[in-house]
């Protein structure tokens, strides 16, 4: 398999993952971190059913991956996400050493790989993460606008129907 086909599969798999959480009214966002062509960690946000604000996709997926290899750093590893990071999931993947980053859609209020500025750039980062961008871009990004376009129709049907 060729790295684009590589991406486009685990992409795929993370999209499903994000599914999963729009489904439970999340945000949908999935992730799943690959070692050696394997899965080894799966997330999708859930900070909302857990009441655990660090419960987005990429970090579910890191502590998984973690609790696989029995170790907190992840050498190289790669992380799918389905959109660009925050702050927070830059943070955790620099710390456990996260060899390459995947993501689909940009995320222009929040991204901080290359929306917000590159925190990935920062020099007193000690680490260093390869990234790819836009893979399955428009899936990630119609599954973003549907997402929330529904919930913007919820909201305004629950606004009509409270003026009732």
């Amino acid at each position: 398999m060729s790295i684009i086909k590589d991406d486009e599969f685990f992409m795929t798999r993370a999209l499903e993952l994000a599914d999963k959480a729009a489904a439970l009214g999340e945000v949908p966002v999935g992730a799943v971190v690959v070692k050696d062509g394997e899965i080894i960690g799966e997330g999708w946000n859930q900070p909302i059913l857990t009441n655990d604000p660090t419960a987005h996709a990429e970090v579910v997926a890191l502590r998984m991956a973690a609790e696989h290899l029995s170790n907190y750093r992840l050498p190289g590893c790669t992380l799918y996400v389905t959109i660009e990071p925050c702050t927070m999931c830059v943070g955790t993947m620099v710390h456990s050493r996260i060899e390459r980053l995947v993501y689909g859609a940009k995320e222009p209020k929040a991204g901080v790989v290359g929306s917000q500025g590159n925190l990935l750039h920062a020099d007193y980062l000690n680490h260093s993460i390869i990234v790819s961008a836009g893979v399955l871009d428009q899936q990630c990004s119609e599954l973003m606008s549907s997402f929330f376009k529904q919930r913007r129709l919820q909201q305004k049907a629950k606004g009509s129907a409270s003026k009732e």
